[in-house]
Protein backbone atom coordinates (compact mmCIF):
# COMPACT_ATOMS: atom_id res chain seq x y z
CA UNK A 1 0.00 0.00 0.00
CA UNK A 2 1.25 3.54 -0.74
CA UNK A 3 0.96 6.64 1.04
CA UNK A 4 1.74 10.19 0.29
CA UNK A 5 2.83 12.59 2.51
CA UNK A 6 2.72 16.44 3.27
CA UNK A 7 4.29 18.74 5.88
CA UNK A 8 6.37 15.96 6.47
CA UNK A 9 9.24 17.20 8.34
CA UNK A 10 11.96 15.15 8.85
CA UNK A 11 9.83 11.80 9.34
CA UNK A 12 8.25 11.20 12.39
CA UNK A 13 4.69 10.84 10.59
CA UNK A 14 5.91 8.32 7.91
CA UNK A 15 8.03 6.45 10.41
CA UNK A 16 4.99 5.39 11.96
CA UNK A 17 3.07 4.25 8.58
CA UNK A 18 6.40 3.03 7.48
CA UNK A 19 6.44 0.57 10.75
CA UNK A 20 2.24 -0.06 9.67
CA UNK A 21 3.17 -1.75 6.51
CA UNK A 22 3.31 1.39 3.91
CA UNK A 23 5.40 2.71 1.16
CA UNK A 24 5.54 6.29 1.37
CA UNK A 25 6.26 6.94 -2.61
CA UNK A 26 6.61 11.17 -1.58
CA UNK A 27 7.08 13.46 1.15
CA UNK A 28 7.26 17.16 0.83
CA UNK A 29 8.50 20.65 3.36
CA UNK A 30 9.96 23.52 3.21
CA UNK A 31 12.57 22.67 5.64
CA UNK A 32 16.46 21.96 3.88
CA UNK A 33 17.86 19.92 7.01
CA UNK A 34 14.37 18.39 7.30
CA UNK A 35 14.40 16.88 4.17
CA UNK A 36 18.55 16.06 4.78
CA UNK A 37 17.60 14.31 7.89
CA UNK A 38 14.32 12.22 6.61
CA UNK A 39 16.59 11.15 3.46
CA UNK A 40 19.32 10.14 5.56
CA UNK A 41 16.87 7.77 7.37
CA UNK A 42 14.62 6.93 4.45
CA UNK A 43 16.60 7.25 1.21
CA UNK A 44 13.87 5.46 -1.05
CA UNK A 45 11.21 8.06 -0.84
CA UNK A 46 10.85 10.92 -3.60
CA UNK A 47 11.16 14.28 -1.18
CA UNK A 48 9.63 17.61 -2.83
CA UNK A 49 11.82 20.39 -1.21
CA UNK A 50 9.52 23.67 -1.51
CA UNK A 51 5.83 25.48 -0.82
CA UNK A 52 3.20 23.01 -1.43
CA UNK A 53 0.99 25.64 -3.10
CA UNK A 54 3.44 25.17 -5.77
CA UNK A 55 3.38 21.21 -6.05
CA UNK A 56 -0.03 20.37 -8.83
CA UNK A 57 0.57 16.88 -9.39
CA UNK A 58 0.66 13.91 -6.89
CA UNK A 59 1.65 10.36 -7.36
CA UNK A 60 -1.15 7.77 -6.53
CA UNK A 61 -1.67 6.48 -2.97
CA UNK A 62 -4.19 4.72 -0.63
CA UNK A 63 -3.32 6.88 2.11
CA UNK A 64 -2.77 10.79 2.83
CA UNK A 65 -1.14 11.75 6.06
CA UNK A 66 0.26 14.99 6.95
CA UNK A 67 1.16 17.27 9.50
CA UNK A 68 0.71 20.80 8.77
CA UNK A 69 2.31 23.90 10.82
CA UNK A 70 0.69 24.32 14.36
CA UNK A 71 1.97 27.64 15.24
CA UNK A 72 -0.63 29.45 14.96
CA UNK A 73 -2.61 26.95 17.12
CA UNK A 74 0.25 25.77 19.85
CA UNK A 75 0.31 26.64 23.30
CA UNK A 76 3.95 27.90 23.07
CA UNK A 77 3.33 30.37 19.86
CA UNK A 78 1.20 33.42 19.47
CA UNK A 79 -2.01 31.68 19.61
CA UNK A 80 -3.48 33.98 16.75
CA UNK A 81 -6.49 32.63 15.23
CA UNK A 82 -6.10 35.05 11.89
CA UNK A 83 -2.51 33.65 10.98
CA UNK A 84 -2.65 32.73 7.54
CA UNK A 85 -0.18 29.49 8.58
CA UNK A 86 -3.25 28.63 10.15
CA UNK A 87 -5.35 27.63 6.80
CA UNK A 88 -2.61 25.43 5.42
CA UNK A 89 -5.38 22.41 5.78
CA UNK A 90 -6.40 23.51 2.52
CA UNK A 91 -3.75 22.92 0.92
CA UNK A 92 -4.13 19.54 2.34
CA UNK A 93 -7.53 19.40 1.33
CA UNK A 94 -6.49 20.35 -2.27
CA UNK A 95 -4.19 17.18 -2.07
CA UNK A 96 -6.73 14.67 -0.79
CA UNK A 97 -9.24 15.88 -3.54
CA UNK A 98 -6.72 15.23 -5.92
CA UNK A 99 -5.48 11.76 -5.00
CA UNK A 100 -8.30 10.56 -3.87
CA UNK A 101 -6.79 7.90 -1.60
CA UNK A 102 -9.10 5.66 0.72
CA UNK A 103 -8.19 7.12 3.66
CA UNK A 104 -6.08 10.13 5.65
CA UNK A 105 -4.43 10.88 8.97
CA UNK A 106 -3.71 14.52 9.97
CA UNK A 107 -2.07 15.28 13.24
CA UNK A 108 -1.67 18.65 14.93
CA UNK A 109 -1.29 20.48 18.16
CA UNK A 110 -4.02 19.68 21.04
CA UNK A 111 -4.52 23.80 20.84
CA UNK A 112 -6.33 23.59 18.04
CA UNK A 113 -9.17 22.32 20.06
CA UNK A 114 -9.18 25.78 22.06
CA UNK A 115 -12.65 27.41 21.85
CA UNK A 116 -11.12 30.63 19.66
CA UNK A 117 -9.97 27.95 16.91
CA UNK A 118 -13.35 25.90 16.67
CA UNK A 119 -14.43 27.43 13.62
CA UNK A 120 -10.72 26.23 12.23
CA UNK A 121 -11.50 23.17 13.32
CA UNK A 122 -15.09 22.39 12.03
CA UNK A 123 -14.11 24.08 8.92
CA UNK A 124 -11.47 21.14 8.49
CA UNK A 125 -14.28 18.89 9.63
CA UNK A 126 -16.34 20.93 6.38
CA UNK A 127 -14.06 20.51 3.51
CA UNK A 128 -12.92 17.39 4.49
CA UNK A 129 -16.23 16.48 3.96
CA UNK A 130 -16.88 17.99 1.34
CA UNK A 131 -13.78 15.99 -0.58
CA UNK A 132 -16.10 12.71 0.37
CA UNK A 133 -14.40 11.20 3.53
CA UNK A 134 -16.49 10.27 7.03
CA UNK A 135 -14.35 12.20 9.31
CA UNK A 136 -13.67 12.06 13.21
CA UNK A 137 -10.88 13.49 15.29
CA UNK A 138 -9.47 12.42 18.88
CA UNK A 139 -6.94 14.09 20.99
CA UNK A 140 -4.28 11.11 22.10
CA UNK A 141 -1.25 11.21 24.43
CA UNK A 142 1.80 9.48 23.11
CA UNK A 143 2.67 8.16 26.47
CA UNK A 144 -0.71 5.74 26.05
CA UNK A 145 1.40 4.36 22.88
CA UNK A 146 4.51 3.63 23.96
CA UNK A 147 6.08 6.92 23.55
CA UNK A 148 8.21 8.19 26.53
CA UNK A 149 6.88 11.32 27.03
CA UNK A 150 3.64 13.21 27.59
CA UNK A 151 2.66 14.89 24.38
CA UNK A 152 -1.35 15.90 23.86
CA UNK A 153 -2.12 15.78 20.07
CA UNK A 154 -4.87 15.89 17.84
CA UNK A 155 -5.34 13.63 15.20
CA UNK A 156 -8.09 13.68 12.06
CA UNK A 157 -9.04 10.80 10.76
CA UNK A 158 -11.01 10.03 7.10
CA UNK A 159 -12.27 6.98 5.81
CA UNK A 160 -14.18 7.67 1.57
CA UNK A 161 -17.67 7.84 1.55
CA UNK A 162 -17.64 4.45 -0.15
CA UNK A 163 -16.38 2.47 2.22
CA UNK A 164 -19.09 1.35 4.09
CA UNK A 165 -16.77 1.29 7.73
CA UNK A 166 -15.92 3.45 9.91
CA UNK A 167 -12.59 4.14 11.67
CA UNK A 168 -12.00 3.82 15.88
CA UNK A 169 -8.84 5.39 17.48
CA UNK A 170 -6.70 2.86 19.06
CA UNK A 171 -7.09 2.07 22.37
CA UNK A 172 -3.92 2.69 24.72
CA UNK A 173 -1.11 0.11 24.80
CA UNK A 174 0.54 1.32 27.78
CA UNK A 175 -0.42 3.33 31.33
CA UNK A 176 -3.13 2.84 33.32
CA UNK A 177 -5.77 -0.32 32.97
CA UNK A 178 -3.29 -1.51 29.93
CA UNK A 179 -0.87 -4.66 30.37
CA UNK A 180 2.20 -2.50 30.14
CA UNK A 181 3.68 0.49 32.24
CA UNK A 182 4.37 3.86 30.95
CA UNK A 183 8.05 3.65 29.02
CA UNK A 184 10.51 5.69 30.98
CA UNK A 185 13.28 8.55 30.19
CA UNK A 186 15.43 5.53 31.62
CA UNK A 187 14.09 2.87 29.60
CA UNK A 188 14.79 5.43 26.30
CA UNK A 189 17.76 7.37 27.03
CA UNK A 190 19.97 5.40 29.90
CA UNK A 191 22.11 3.99 27.90
CA UNK A 192 23.88 7.11 26.57
CA UNK A 193 26.35 9.27 27.73
CA UNK A 194 26.26 11.61 30.39
CA UNK A 195 27.84 14.49 28.74
CA UNK A 196 27.20 14.45 25.21
CA UNK A 197 29.62 17.37 24.14
CA UNK A 198 28.24 19.39 21.33
CA UNK A 199 24.55 17.60 21.09
CA UNK A 200 22.84 19.70 23.74
CA UNK A 201 21.77 23.58 24.49
CA UNK A 202 24.27 24.81 26.72
CA UNK A 203 23.26 28.71 27.55
CA UNK A 204 21.97 29.86 30.69
CA UNK A 205 18.47 29.22 32.55
CA UNK A 206 16.68 32.34 31.97
CA UNK A 207 14.05 33.78 33.83
CA UNK A 208 11.06 32.21 31.73
CA UNK A 209 12.72 28.64 31.89
CA UNK A 210 12.99 28.69 35.72
CA UNK A 211 9.00 29.89 35.63
CA UNK A 212 8.15 26.53 35.73
CA UNK A 213 9.02 22.95 36.61
CA UNK A 214 10.98 21.55 33.21
CA UNK A 215 12.62 17.89 34.97
CA UNK A 216 11.09 14.51 35.56
CA UNK A 217 12.50 11.91 37.21
CA UNK A 218 14.35 9.03 35.87
CA UNK A 219 11.53 7.05 35.93
CA UNK A 220 9.31 8.90 34.91
CA UNK A 221 7.66 9.97 30.77
CA UNK A 222 9.52 12.88 29.78
CA UNK A 223 7.52 16.09 29.91
CA UNK A 224 7.24 17.28 25.59
CA UNK A 225 9.73 17.75 24.07
CA UNK A 226 9.66 21.21 22.01
CA UNK A 227 11.22 22.78 19.24
CA UNK A 228 12.78 25.49 20.95
CA UNK A 229 16.30 24.53 22.48
CA UNK A 230 15.97 27.07 25.06
CA UNK A 231 13.11 25.63 25.97
CA UNK A 232 13.56 21.74 26.31
CA UNK A 233 13.22 19.75 29.34
CA UNK A 234 15.95 18.95 31.71
CA UNK A 235 17.88 15.88 31.51
CA UNK A 236 17.29 13.75 35.19
CA UNK A 237 20.61 14.23 36.28
CA UNK A 238 19.81 17.61 36.76
CA UNK A 239 19.29 18.64 40.28
CA UNK A 240 15.60 18.10 41.35
CA UNK A 241 13.60 22.01 41.34
CA UNK A 242 11.84 23.61 43.76
CA UNK A 243 8.72 26.24 44.01
CA UNK A 244 9.90 29.51 45.41
CA UNK A 245 6.98 31.80 44.46
CA UNK A 246 4.49 31.99 41.78
CA UNK A 247 6.09 31.51 38.35
CA UNK A 248 9.55 30.87 40.41
CA UNK A 249 11.65 27.82 40.29
CA UNK A 250 15.12 27.27 41.41
CA UNK A 251 17.67 24.52 41.51
CA UNK A 252 18.03 22.48 45.23
CA UNK A 253 21.89 22.19 44.88
CA UNK A 254 24.47 24.05 43.13
CA UNK A 255 25.01 20.47 41.19
CA UNK A 256 25.24 19.99 37.59
CA UNK A 257 22.01 20.97 35.06
CA UNK A 258 21.52 20.80 31.74
CA UNK A 259 18.86 20.60 28.97
CA UNK A 260 18.09 17.17 27.21
CA UNK A 261 20.05 16.66 23.78
CA UNK A 262 19.03 16.75 20.25
CA UNK A 263 19.87 12.79 20.22
CA UNK A 264 18.29 12.39 23.60
CA UNK A 265 14.68 14.40 22.49
CA UNK A 266 14.81 12.26 19.55
CA UNK A 267 14.56 8.73 21.45
CA UNK A 268 12.02 10.24 24.07
CA UNK A 269 9.94 11.33 20.41
CA UNK A 270 10.32 7.39 19.68
CA UNK A 271 12.82 7.33 17.35
CA UNK A 272 14.82 4.41 16.41
CA UNK A 273 18.54 4.53 18.37
CA UNK A 274 20.18 4.69 15.26
CA UNK A 275 18.36 7.84 13.65
CA UNK A 276 21.10 9.59 11.96
CA UNK A 277 21.67 13.57 11.78
CA UNK A 278 23.48 13.91 9.01
CA UNK A 279 26.14 16.38 8.93
CA UNK A 280 25.56 19.09 6.50
CA UNK A 281 25.53 22.67 6.57
CA UNK A 282 22.29 23.52 7.72
CA UNK A 283 22.25 21.07 10.32
CA UNK A 284 23.14 23.26 13.44
CA UNK A 285 22.74 22.08 16.98
CA UNK A 286 19.46 24.43 17.26
CA UNK A 287 18.57 23.23 13.65
CA UNK A 288 18.68 19.39 14.94
CA UNK A 289 16.43 20.26 17.80
CA UNK A 290 14.19 22.05 15.49
CA UNK A 291 13.39 19.33 12.96
CA UNK A 292 12.84 16.51 16.18
CA UNK A 293 10.37 18.61 18.33
CA UNK A 294 8.42 19.24 15.75
CA UNK A 295 8.20 15.99 14.70
CA UNK A 296 5.34 13.38 15.16
CA UNK A 297 6.60 10.66 17.53
CA UNK A 298 6.56 7.81 15.34
CA UNK A 299 4.74 4.67 17.63
CA UNK A 300 1.81 7.22 18.23
CA UNK A 301 1.47 7.93 14.39
CA UNK A 302 1.89 3.98 13.85
CA UNK A 303 -0.70 3.27 16.33
CA UNK A 304 -3.06 5.62 14.11
CA UNK A 305 -2.46 4.43 11.28
CA UNK A 306 -2.75 0.67 12.00
CA UNK A 307 -5.85 1.07 13.93
CA UNK A 308 -7.18 2.09 10.22
CA UNK A 309 -10.04 -0.67 8.68
CA UNK A 310 -8.58 -3.77 7.11
CA UNK A 311 -11.86 -3.64 5.00
CA UNK A 312 -10.74 -0.73 3.05
CA UNK A 313 -7.67 -2.29 1.55
CA UNK A 314 -9.59 -4.39 -0.67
Amino acid sequence: MKAVSLFSGCGGSDAGVISAGFDVVMANDKLAYARDVYLANHSETDYVLGDIARIQTFPEAELLVGCYPCQGFSQGGLRNPAAGINKLYLEFARALRLIKPRAFIVENVSGMVRRNFSHLLEDQFKVFTEAGYKVKAEVLNAADYGVAQERRRIFIVGIRDDFNTDYHFPQPTHGKDTEQPYKTIRQAIGDLPAWPDGEFYAREFHWYYLSRNRRQNWDDASKTIVANPRHMPLHPMSPPLKKREHNVWEFETDAPARRFSYREAARLQGFVKDFIFPETTAGSVDMRYKVIGNAVPPPLFEAVARALPSGIWG
